[in-house]
């Protein structure tokens, strides 16, 4: 006797069609029946091969759940049917084709005009630069289908042509994962897309960014912008707003600062809303033909300031010394290049590295006690070959602050330069050593002090600077340190300046020691025995032997104020070989105990200025 199989209702519903008859031969797992239920469509298969000897249902019919649809005499079939099925099953379905269709409208190859005149420009595209910076495959895109708010204005067909992603292209990725891992690597990454109406912020970008900036804060994660642009787009139609000004992506990015580690790009124009995102980062990288802004031509033309070209507008020669930006760079190539180096302080140690022959230090400070040397060959010297990054570096130059690495560890250096103002800290050298002190403690950087200054600049044009705020600042950001740090005297380390280059006291870092070249005191040598001596100085009639005893003054106040004698009294922790400075620092830094992991800000913001 033939052995039989049915296929069964699997639940209640109505029958939609049958696609067999009594005779025909079908393959096991071939459609027979559909049924609808509750709207959906399911599909009852043939449970084995064979010939149908029985069809228990037709169109319309309603059934139960357990009700015999069709009877199969099992046997053996050729899967024809069943081949014919994957060969339709192999193929692409219209749907999926749509999509493939649209996601090739994203490449930059659909847009060869648009590309020829970026490229012109000497620039690269929003995508080549993200393909630059994030390890390969890793970057997920948010929003990449979108286009502008213009539905009123274009056809969808042409929107899709001509503004994909709404001109803003960004995501989740990792960079530094070869070095760092895939945990220590996560990232997120947005960049303008100048080609698409000039980079100007629509309305749906603006949603876009609402939506990573979230992303971002619930997960930690660091962020890397290109803020190339013109600014609000008034051309969008679609949407019911009138000022726009209730958009939050300024607040919600602005509300990143000082929890995670924040890097701004920009390159060509960079105007009004572009340049607020940018401004609000931790460090500004700029290409040399850019033009930062918060108001480009039209705005100022519409308030009626006059007409400037874009090119006059906050011009690199500006922007680089004024302190509004913070490393400045050839082309986007650099660019990503030093913003993939910056966020690889903030990632972890590195276990390979090198440095120069640490007795060169010996030879770095003149014997000739007030003969100036470049601070910036101590850093190079000191720090693993090749890690030294410089932050405003054309701004204030009398203070140098530079990320690096000592035995594969980052590092924030702080070091007064006396080769501007003998090493005096005046207000804008304050400022900028206050603002990266900030930095680096927000984001967990142990910190090293370079002390070689007179102290704080002092004369009626240093205060028409607001010194004693600034330098108040100094004090106040020193002293609310978390990180461990220390203090290498190199040469001088005078009065009020040398204690805010130890975070306000030589017992505040967790060690503080001196070249033997270093001098010490309440003010500078000849200054206070001019002022301490005055009327002895002034009782000697002849100029040549007050000039004399003035230098035999100096001289004992020497002796009295030089490391070793300081050390004595214990006023610092130890006086070293210069060669042995990087040895000591790593020792003592290795000796704090690790930062704990962070759920939320240490510090309210790192203050964009």
């Amino acid at each position: 006797m033939a052995e039989h199989a049915d296929a069964l209702s699997p639940l209640q519903g109505t029958v939609v069609s049958v696609a067999v008859s009594e005779g025909d031969t079908v393959a096991e797992g071939q459609s027979l029946v559909v049924l609808e239920s509750m709207k959906m469509e399911h599909v009852v298969a043939a449970p084995s091969s064979g010939t149908v000897r029985r069809v228990g249902a037709l169109p319309g019919d309603t059934v139960e759940r357990g009700d015999r649809l069709v009877t199969i005499e099992v046997g053996v079939v050729l899967e024809v049917r069943r081949e014919e099925e994957r060969a339709e099953a192999g193929g692409i379905r219209p749907e999926l084709a749509e999509l493939l269709a649209r996601r090739e409208k994203l490449r930059d190859e659909h847009r060869p005009e648009a590309m020829a005149r970026r490229h012109g420009t000497g620039h690269r595209s929003a995508r080549e630069n993200l393909a630059d910076l994030c390890d390969e495959g890793s970057f997920v895109e948010y929003g990449g289908l979108v286009v502008a708010a213009q539905r009123r204005r274009r056809s969808i067909e042409e929107l899709i042509d001509r503004t994909p992603a709404d001109g803003l292209v960004g995501g989740l990725a990792r960079v530094n994962g070869s070095l760092f891992g895939p945990e220590a690597s996560r990232c997120a990454v947005l960049s303008y897309d100048y080609t698409v109406l000039a980079g100007t912020q629509g309305q749906m970008n603006h949603r876009k960014k609402d939506r990573l900036f979230e992303v971002i804060e619930r997960m930690a994660l660091p962020v890397v912008l290109f803020a190339e642009g013109g600014g609000g787009r008034p051309g969008d139609t679609d949407g019911a707003s009138v000022s726009g000004l209730e958009t939050e992506a300024f607040a919600l990015f602005a509300r990143l600062s000082g929890l995670v580690p924040m890097v701004g790009i920009a390159g060509g124009r960079c105007f009004a809303g572009n340049a607020a995102l940018l401004g609000c980062c931790d460090v500004v990288i700029a290409t040399a033909d850019t033009n930062l802004g918060m108001g480009g031509p039209a705005m100022i033309e519409g308030g009626g300031l006059g007409v400037f070209a874009p090119e006059a507008i906050g011009p690199m020669s500006v922007q680089v010394p004024n302190g509004v930006v913070d490393v400045a760079v050839a082309d986007d190539a650099e660019a990503v290049e030093v913003a993939r180096r910056y966020l690889s302080y903030f990632q972890g140690s590195v276990s390979s590295w090198s440095c120069a022959d640490q007795e060169a230090l010996r030879a770095c400070v003149p014997e000739d006690r007030r003969r100036v040397y470049d601070v910036h060959s101590v850093i190079e010297l000191l720090a693993d070959t090749g890690s030294v990054l410089e932050l405003r570096a054309g701004y204030a130059p009398g203070m140098v602050t530079a990320l690096c690495r000592l035995e594969g560890r980052a590092v924030g250096i702080v070091a007064n330069n006396p080769t501007h103002l003998a090493g005096a800290i005046d207000a804008v050298g304050a400022n900028k050593a206050a603002r990266f002190l900030a930095l680096c403690d927000a984001h967990d950087l142990p910190v090293l002090y370079l002390c070689d200054t007179p102290g704080f600049m002092v004369g009626p044009e240093a205060e028409e600077a607001a010194l004693v705020r600034h330098a108040g600042r100094l004090f106040v950001v020193g002293a609310s340190l978390s990180v461990p740090f220390c203090t290498v005297v190199l040469r001088t380390g005078y009065g009020l300046g040398a204690q805010a280059m130890a975070g306000g006291s030589f017992r505040a870092p967790l060690w503080i020691g001196s070249w033997p070249t270093g001098e010490f005191g309440g003010m500078g040598l000849e200054g206070a025995v001019r002022l301490g001596y005055r009327r002895e100085l002034e009782a000697v009639e002849d100029p040549a032997q007050r000039e004399e005893l003035f230098q035999a003054m100096v001289e004992r106040s020497y002796a009295s104020g030089k490391a070793l004698n300081v050390a004595t009294y214990f006023e610092i922790d130890d006086v070293i070989d210069p060669a042995e400075t990087r040895q000591r620092v790593c020792s003592v830094l290795a000796s704090a105990p690790p930062p704990p992991l962070r759920t939320a800000k240490k510090r309210p913001v790192v203050d964009p200025w």
